[in-house]
């Protein structure tokens, strides 16, 4: 609807049947395909695309924000706490659930977060609890530095590091080579 109103779902549902019976395929952007299947029915195939979750803490938001703008340019669904929180929303819940739901974690190293206390260390530990109920050949956590810090030591034994400086551009295509061939990440082409 063009004039500003809002169609009822049984109207949208309806327009969507009718579109289907005629042999159209219908999209829904973020939600997947409607497809007639050749027997009077209809099939739906899903647009879910891989989900990164973002760790970084205030003083690097800039970089966060870049990064959540990289991901989603590449195909991906990124979660940055500044842009999928609503408001009124249970922020601690809402980012445990996100850690638990994502497909990559993605913690932003830095001189600021390796000494800063807060959500951004609780959101590694969760992030580790998370990761040891992942396969072990199978990658979940991609921690990067964003300057010359140290990486914990807790991560560092165990999970290669990609560095983001002084090349940006490089260090994101390194992410995402590793992450495209991962054998449960499907992007569109």
């Amino acid at each position: 609807m063009t004039d500003g109103s809002k169609a009822s779902p049984r109207l949208v549902a309806r327009v969507i049947r009718e579109a289907l019976e005629t042999g159209a395929s219908i999209q829904i952007d973020g939600l997947g395909t409607f497809r007639p299947d050749g027997n009077s029915g209809f099939l739906f195939e899903s647009e879910r695309r891989p989900t990164v979750f973002i760790a970084y803490v205030h003083e690097n938001a800039d970089i966060a924000d870049r990064l959540f703008d990289s991901f989603l340019a590449a195909g991906f669904d990124p979660w940055l706490d500044r842009r999928k929180l609503l408001p009124g929303q249970n922020w601690p819940r809402a980012i445990q659930d996100a850690l638990e739901t994502s497909d990559f974690v993605v913690p932003c190293f830095s001189a600021y977060s390796v000494r800063k206390k807060g959500g951004f260390q609780a959101e590694i530990r969760y992030a580790l609890d998370c990761a040891a109920r992942i396969p072990l050949d199978q990658i979940f956590l991609v921690p990067v530095r964003l300057d010359h810090c140290p990486i914990p030591a807790q991560i560092s034994r165990v999970v290669q590091y990609v560095d983001l400086f002084p090349d940006f551009q490089t260090g994101f295509r390194r992410i995402l080579r590793v992450l495209k061939r991962q054998p449960h990440v499907k992007l569109a082409a």
